[in-house]
């Protein structure tokens, strides 16, 4: 960079090439950022100062940064411990197993936990048909048999609908004893499960059940012909 320079009532100022004006030795230390050292550039002057320049150059010598861990490496010269100690204090590096990150601890689902008998807050709700009426209730299973303190029919329809759309576990049911569950829900009951006692479902329950379907199926068939026609 070609600098001019001008005096004037002890002000001096120095130009760049594309005229760009510095009135002061920072201002052009941030111009130049890391291009240029100025450490021994003289701004009055203009020119480099020849005992800056020495004294710079004692003042450099071999540097560490001790912020930086310890590599493994011979050529390295050994760190001096930091301490108020007017002699350096060797320090003896002792090489253990490498470092390894950790990773943040992962908890479980972040999934609010449900409050025990919370499917009791929906009774007395019912769907209505386009004329206002009620559908009629479902007629659960006598293998379903509820758990818990005045749990009717209706509050154990909605806790198993709910487990089977919803729940991402196996739909057991309480598989404890009915006595304790009687005797203390809030201890023995388990919220993840509906509030119906454990049932096995035997292969007579699976064909009997896929004989309703197909007779389900058959009527809606015998109904989309009928309308159609």
């Amino acid at each position: 960079m070609a600098l001019g320079m001008y005096v004037r009532e002890l002000l001096v100022s120095h130009y760049s090439p594309n005229g760009k004006k510095f009135r002061s030795k920072p201002q052009l230390a941030r111009y130049l950022g890391d291009a240029l050292d100025l450490a021994t550039f003289d701004f009055r002057s203009g020119k480099i100062n020849s005992l800056l320049l020495r004294k710079n150059k004692k003042q450099r010598g071999t540097q560490f940064d001790y912020s930086r861990g310890v590599r493994n490496d011979a050529s390295l010269v050994p760190p001096i411990r930091q301490t108020a100690s007017i002699f350096k204090q060797p320090v003896t590096v002792y090489k253990t197993q490498e470092g390894k990150v950790k990773t943040d601890f992962k908890h479980g689902p972040q999934e609010k936990p449900k409050q025990l008998f919370w499917e009791k807050r929906l009774e007395g709700l019912r769907a209505c048909d386009l004329d206002g009426l009620e559908f009629n209730a479902m007629e659960l299973p006598r293998a379903l048999r509820a758990v818990g303190p005045h749990v009717g029919e209706e509050t154990l329809l909605q806790s198993v609908a709910t487990a089977l759309h919803v729940s991402t576990q196996p739909v057991t049911g309480q598989t404890g004893s009915r006595s304790a569950l009687e005797k203390n829900p809030g201890v023995f009951l388990n919220p993840d499960q509906p509030l119906v006692q454990a049932v096995s479902v035997a292969d007579e329950d699976i064909k009997r059940q896929e004989e309703r379907v197909s007779v389900a199926r058959k009527k809606l068939q015998d109904a989309l012909r009928r309308l159609l026609t």
